[in-house]
């Protein structure tokens, strides 16, 4: 398979099954599935994106107010060229904002996740943001337990272990790129957790390595890109492969224009720990992960690996 498979969500509600096996097997192909038919409202995305576009074209030291080197990019504003590809030479030619999940200060897992901050000069920035995350956060639920069906476990083998998960939104902008600046916007890489919801993956750049070849990610543009991470990768022992990505920019017309993403990365609850699933395990497929680990702590690795701590 050298593209994509996209899948309308009303399947899902008509017949589960149906719609585990189709999605999970092209996650297992080409570690990418597109969704249609999702059920995140238009103008929710689109009033999202237009208040992401108005934060990013804000001055710099207003920006720089929302950022905290201290915290590794997890919480409100990233500047340009700091995020690195694993084993990266050249920084990711981006900025981005990011928001998490909001937990009382008593909760055993705040001691993991740390306070969301919101742009003060724009009023409508905490409600629509925190109503996306909501959204993402239900839906991605709902594709674990697309992928459970797949891997033939209960449908909701998954909901106790990511109800409170330490999952993030993303929002990127990919400036102009200057002449001659080295890097990607985005340098080959894959994602750290269990599964990625992307807005904007229909835009020009983003490629899939398969095979040693880097195919295009085309979709339409109201698709949702749901791609697997390293977590499950690493729990169904390389079954569903974490696919290496990358966004690009050849054209001229690509680099003289910004581009804007929102992934939204769905991680498992903070205290998980990452065990491979006994049923991905046999005689042809060995154990490849002998050695557990604790969802935090394969989180806090890698981000020490791409630079963000």
């Amino acid at each position: 398979m050298d593209s994509i498979t996209e899948i309308s969500f009303d399947l899902w509600e008509k017949d589960p099954e149906q719609f585990a096996h189709l999605f999970g097997n092209s996650l297992r192909s080409i570690g990418f599935c597109g969704v249609t038919n999702h059920p995140i409202a238009e103008d929710l995305v689109d009033d999202s994106i237009a208040l992401f576009k108005e934060f990013f074209e804000q001055p710099t030291v207003l920006k720089m107010k929302y950022f905290d080197k201290n915290i590794g990019g997890a919480r409100g504003y990233t500047p340009y060229k700091i995020e690195t590809p694993k084993d990266g030479e050249h920084a990711d030619l981006k900025e981005f904002w990011q928001m998490g999940r909001d937990l009382p200060q008593e909760h055993p897992y705040k001691q993991f996740m740390f306070d969301n901050c919101f742009v003060s000069e724009m009023p409508e920035f905490k409600t629509k943001t925190r109503k996306l995350f909501q959204e993402f956060d239900r839906f991605g639920k709902q594709l674990m337990q697309a992928v459970s069906i797949h891997l033939k476990l209960d449908s909701n083998y998954f909901d106790g272990f990511i109800d409170q998960g330490n999952s993030v939104l993303r929002a990127i902008h990919y400036p102009p790129i200057i002449s001659r600046e080295l890097g990607d916007r985005s340098g080959a890489h894959g994602d750290i957790n269990l599964i990625t919801l992307l807005i904007g993956g229909h835009k020009p750049g983003l490629e899939i390595l398969k095979e040693n070849k880097w195919i295009p990610a085309e979709t339409g543009q109201e698709t949702i890109l749901c791609n697997v991470g390293d977590m499950l990768e690493r729990f169904t022992n390389n079954q569903l492969p974490s696919a290496i990505h990358r966004v690009t920019s050849d054209s001229d017309e690509m680099k003289n224009t910004s581009r804007y993403s929102i992934p939204f990365f769905l991680h498992p609850n903070p205290d998980w720990r990452i065990e491979t699933l006994a049923s991905c395990i046999d005689e042809e497929n060995p154990n490849l992960y002998k050695e557990s680990i604790l969802a935090d702590d394969f989180l806090q690795q890698r981000l020490y690996e791409i630079k963000l701590l």
